[in-house]
């Protein structure tokens, strides 16, 4: 079965079939779709400037029953995590202050780190040194999140691989999970329609599963670890800092828990880079 149109898709695709006074309405929720979740049809027309009735005949042609389904369709799509679904129309025009991206990537932090213990810290640390191989997953803005834990993971963790590598499949690797494997797998918005899939092949394997979420994804409890990172934002954009920072705080528990064997292998790295002269 196809899967259905989304809500912007229909509004793009019906788009260049509109007359002028519908046209800057489809503009206007293409560029902005929050408000239509947000408003009334007849706070939506007064925006718009057009008429309740140019309205209603705007969602019926998007193929809806009335506004109230079309608003339905919008807000469950908001829920996947677009930031398109967050600006509106009355911001777009607004430059957020130096000082107010930096306050809010501080309370990400603050945020993200409340719901954290050392304990817990310590445990996915004695896990991940610990593991027949670690796995680090991530898509879309997840993927530079998981390429850098892995690229700074190696200092201490000998047999872990972020994947899929170019042109691979994921299921060359998942063939490859035991359950003596941990997995971390970033989860920010949004995420793909295989995630799902992805993770429930993971608990199949029985790994030990590390979910890195945004504070927006409902509790994992299929996740041996479940961390939620706040990416609240003054524009358009997700604030990734609380992201960037957890990442940090596991590779830096991780090196203080390898203890001795650690130091031995980042002296041997420093040793191989200074005889190859690659640094």
């Amino acid at each position: 079965m196809p899967r259905e149109k989304s809500f912007l898709t229909r509004v793009r695709q019906l788009l260049p079939e509109l007359h002028p006074a519908e046209r800057r309405l489809g503009e206007l929720i293409a560029d902005f779709p929050g408000e239509l979740a947000s408003y009334s049809a007849q706070e939506l027309a007064a925006l718009a400037h057009v008429s309740k009735a140019t309205v209603s005949r705007f969602v019926q042609r998007l193929g809806y029953e009335n506004y109230e389904a079309a608003r339905r369709h919008a807000r469950m799509e908001g829920q996947t995590g677009s930031r398109l679904f967050l600006d509106t129309a009355q911001d777009a025009g607004l430059r957020r202050s130096v000082s107010a991206h930096a306050a809010q990537g501080q309370r990400n932090i603050e945020e993200t780190f409340r719901a954290i213990s050392d304990a817990q810290v310590d445990l996915i640390a004695q896990a991940l040194l610990k593991a027949r191989k670690v796995w680090v997953i991530g898509f879309r803005s997840s993927h530079p999140f998981a390429a850098y834990l892995q690229w700074q993971l190696t200092q201490v963790i000998e047999d872990i691989r972020a994947i899929p590598g170019s042109g691979e499949t994921m299921g060359e690797h998942l063939a490859s999970l035991r359950p003596e494997d941990v997995v971390i797998l970033f989860g920010l918005r949004r995420r793909t329609t295989s995630f799902e899939p992805l993770v429930e092949q993971i608990v199949r394997a029985k790994a030990a599963l590390l979910y890195i979420s945004d504070e927006g994804a409902p509790f994992d409890k299929r996740a041996t670890w479940h961390l939620s990172c706040y990416t609240q934002a003054p524009g358009p954009l997700f604030n990734h800092t609380a992201v960037m920072a957890l990442t940090h705080l596991l590779i830096t528990r991780c090196i203080e828990k390898a203890g001795a064997q650690g130091r031995r292998r980042l002296s041997r790295i420093e040793f191989l880079n200074d005889s190859l002269d690659e640094l």
